[in-house]
C-alpha cells in the first residue's frame, strides 16, 4: 500500500484521513493545529511539520483545508510543498475555495514538476467520517482512475467533471444551490405556520410529495425539531465564492444573491453560529420579530 501524506486534519480532513487509515494506507499528517492531528496520531499516522516535509515522507499528498490563503501557503510558502525535492509529485486537494485559487497553484507547481488534482467533497463530518462523502474531481482523468482505491476509502460517490478548477465550481455550485433551498424552505414553513398550518404537517407533506429528497427531508426535520447542530457553516463562504465568479463572469444570480443577504442578516445579528438550517430558522425568526430558538 501507499504512503500519503494528508495536510489539514481539522472536522472534515481528520476524518477523511482515518478513513485512508482503515484501508490500510500508511498515512504522513500536517496540520498548523498539531492537537487537531493527535486523534490521527493515535491511529498510526506520523506526524511531519510542514507540507515539505509531508511531501518527502510520501508518494501522494492530499489536503482539505480551510480558505485560499492556507492552499495558497501549503503549495508556495515556507516549507510547502514547492519546496520539496524528493517524494510525491502529485496534489490531491479537497479544500473548498475558489477556482481560480487551485488554478494558480497548479501553474505554480507544475512549473516544479507537480501535478495537482482538484478535488471537492459533499457533506459534513459525519458523513466524512463514515466515509460516505460525495467526491468530484477534476483535471487528470488518469491520475482519477489511478487512484480509484483511495477516493473510494473515504466516499461512497466519486465523479470526474472535467478540467482543472471544475471541482470547485461544482462545491460553489452545490452551496449556491443548498443556500436557495434552505432559505426557500424556511420562508414557506414561515408564512404557512402565519396561515395556521404547523411546519410538521408540511414535513409529512414534503414527504408525499415530488418535492421529497434526502435534502428537504434533513431540512424538514431539524425545521421541526429546533435541534440546530452550535457548528459555523462553511456554507456562505462557498456561496460568495460562487458570487465573485459570477459576477467576473457577468451571470446574473439574484435568488443565490438573495440568500448570501440572508446569510449576512445572520452574522449581523449573531445568529450565525450554527450549520444552514439553524441559521436559515434563526434569521427568519429575526425578520419576522420571533424569538430565535437555538438548540
Amino acid at each position: 500500500m501507499k504512503t500519503l501524506g494528508f495536510i489539514g486534519t481539522g472536522g472534515m480532513g481528520s476524518g477523511m484521513a482515518a478513513n485512508l487509515i482503515k484501508a490500510g494506507y500508511s498515512l504522513v499528517v500536517n496540520d498548523l493545529n498539531r492537537e487537531q492531528a493527535k486523534g490521527l496520531e493515535g491511529q498510526g499516522a506520523q506526524f511531519a511539520d510542514s507540507p515539505k516535509a509531508v511531501a518527502e515522507q510520501c508518494e501522494l499528498v492530499l489536503s482539505m483545508l480551510p480558505h485560499n490563503d492556507a492552499v495558497t501557503a501549503v503549495a508556495l510558502g515556507k516549507g510547502g510543498l514547492c519546496e520539496a525535492t524528493t517524494g510525491a509529485k502529485v496534489w490531491i486537494d479537497f479544500s473548498s475555495i475558489d477556482k481560480e485559487t487551485i488554478v494558480g497553484a497548479s501553474g505554480e507547481l507544475g512549473k516544479l514538476g507537480w501535478t495537482v488534482v482538484d478535488a471537492s467533497a459533499g457533506g459534513v463530518e459525519e458523513v466524512a467520517a463514515a466515509g460516505n462523502l460525495a467526491l468530484w474531481l477534476s483535471g487528470s482523468k488518469a491520475l482519477f482512475d489511478e487512484h480509484q482505491p483511495i477516493f473510494e476509502a473515504m466516499g461512497k460517490s466519486i465523479l470526474h467533471v472535467g478540467e482543472l478548477g471544475n471541482a470547485k465550481l461544482v462545491k460553489n455550485a452545490m452551496a449556491m444551490l443548498a443556500a436557495v433551498q434552505h432559505m426557500s424552505l424556511v420562508e414557506v414553513c414561515n408564512w404557512l405556520k402565519k396561515g395556521g398550518l404547523d411546519e410538521a404537517t408540511f414535513q409529512t407533506v414534503i414527504k408525499n410529495s415530488q418535492q421529497d429528497s434526502v435534502a428537504t427531508s434533513r431540512i424538514m426535520e431539524i425545521v421541526v425539531s429546533r435541534k440546530f447542530k452550535p457548528r459555523k457553516s462553511w456554507m456562505p463562504k462557498d456561496v460568495n465564492f460562487g458570487l465573485d465568479m459570477a459576477r467576473e463572469m457577468e451571470v446574473p444570480m439574484p435568488f443565490v444573491g438573495l440568500a448570501s443577504q440572508m446569510f449576512a442578516i445572520a452574522q449581523a445579528t449573531g445568529q450565525d453560529g450554527y450549520e444552514a438550517t439553524g441559521i436559515a430558522c434563526n434569521v427568519y425568526d429575526v425578520i419576522n420579530g420571533a424569538k430565535s430558538k437555538r438548540g
